[in-house]
């Protein structure tokens, strides 16, 4: 016997089941991933798969097994990463247990994975979602319960698991009508239902019977449907309604499209992007944001169409420096930055003739006092407006106070001398 069969038993039972207690869905697409492999490696090499070993999966054969996947199977390049995933897990759990391939392990690890391109998600359209809901035949029983089926997906947004997995009890249609799931990642959560769909749901429990463990949806044999049977059923109403609206012709739809479609309805509808992101069961918020908020291009639309800010007209620039006001070019105003030197200027027009060499002084005369360019303090200035009521006699200049006064040395030198 080859050491691949019990090491591929092993896996199953102990590694999945036993110590990562992985559920259903993981273990299944894990076994299709395997069941493809054996039946690419027996073509390849010859031999059955129980005459398999270890060996015999190197890494060129995994290489031509994952070209294989997207050449002749048409798989996308999230599907062969995803096998590719399957495939390395079994390989780390193998070289705990046969150190003798270490190399052949080694080899396969080093695969990576294929970068994939982010595309804008496809969603359905109001008129294109009540075109899909008009599509069933619901004179008959099988189309009553697809049109309970595409109702509820386009409303609550569940996966195609966890639609499959809804029991009778699962639906509670009293006060706060619900529908509990348990979802990705072992998450349960509660979807609210509206009114439209909690008819719809009612007649269908009328109708469906059974126990409260039954399958909400049953197939044709009373079980589970499958996830290919939904994706059948999907296609088949697609094909029908695209004749009344011809714009699902242009779009690829498949049950996760159903999912988008509740996700963008509750965007446009004014729902944030946490909401959102709890009523879809995303384990991170930041999924939300980067898959929806970039797909409606109406968002986008509104954004730029609605102004922001007010429009205000464009002012000139002042200059940060102003020219100097010439004395008597104007009427002194107090708008002015030199209204000062402008009422001075006209102040020193009035003065005697022996004090007009002082009239040099008003440029420099500063509120309630006048220093000269060598620092002559000129007491009894007049004070310029706005600095309250002159003084007595503030209309004649007093030249002799200004010749009397003692000559203050320029600023700095006294404290030079200390």
């Amino acid at each position: 016997m080859s050491d691949l069969a019990p090491l591929l038993e092993a896996f199953f039972t102990e590694r999945l089941i036993g110590q990562r207690e992985a559920s259903r869905h993981t273990i299944a697409a894990y076994r299709d991933a395997f069941c493809l492999l054996l039946r690419f490696a027996q073509q390849r090499t010859g031999r059955a798969p129980h005459q398999l070993a270890l060996e015999d999966l190197d890494a060129a054969l995994i290489g031509a097994f994952l070209n294989h996947l997207e050449t002749e199977r048409g798989a996308t390049v999230r599907t062969r990463n995803a096998r590719l995933t399957a495939i390395r897990s079994l390989f780390r759990f193998a070289a705990y247990r046969h150190p003798e391939h270490a190399a052949v392990i080694q080899r396969v690890l080093a695969i990576p994975p294929k970068r994939t391109d982010k595309v804008l998600v496809t969603y359905l359209t109001e008129q294109e979602a009540a075109a899909l809901l008009a599509a069933p035949d619901r004179s008959t029983r099988i189309g009553r319960r697809d049109h309970a089926l595409l109702l509820l997906a386009l409303e609550t947004g569940l996966r195609v698991s966890e639609l499959t997995g809804l029991t009778c009890q699962a639906v509670q249609l009293g006060t706060g009508a619900h529908v509990r799931c348990t979802g990705k990642g072992r998450k349960e959560r509660i979807t609210p239902l509206r009114r439209e769909a909690r008819a719809v749901l009612r007649a269908w429990l009328d109708e469906r019977g059974g126990t409260a463990g039954d399958p909400l949806f049953p197939g044709p044999n009373g079980g589970q449907l499958s996830r290919d049977a939904v994706r059948r059923l999907v296609e088949r109403h697609i094909a029908v309604a695209t004749a009344a609206c011809p714009s699902l012709g242009t779009k690829d739809v498949t049950p996760h499209t159903l999912r988008h479609t509740c996700a963008m309805n509750l965007l446009r509808h004014g729902v944030d992007a946490a909401t959102i992101a709890l009523w879809l069961g995303h384990e991170d918020v930041r999924t939300t944001y980067s898959v929806y908020l970039h797909a409606d291009l109406a968002l986008k639309e509104a954004a730029i169409s609605t102004p922001t800010w007010r429009s205000r007209r464009p002012r000139s620039p002042r200059p940060r420096h102003r020219a100097p006001a010439q004395a008597g070019t104007g009427p002194p105003t107090r708008c002015s930055p030199s209204w000062k030197a402008c009422e001075y200027a006209a102040l020193t027009n009035t003065l005697p003739a022996a004090a007009q060499p002082l009239a040099d002084l008003a440029p420099h005369i500063r509120a309630r006092r006048i220093r000269s360019p060598g620092g002559l303090r000129v007491p009894g200035a007049v004070a310029g407006p706005g600095d309250g009521p002159a003084p007595p006699g503030a209309g004649v200049f007093d030249g002799a106070a200004v010749l009397a006064a003692p000559v203050r040395p320029p600023h700095g030198e006294h404290r030079a001398g200390r």
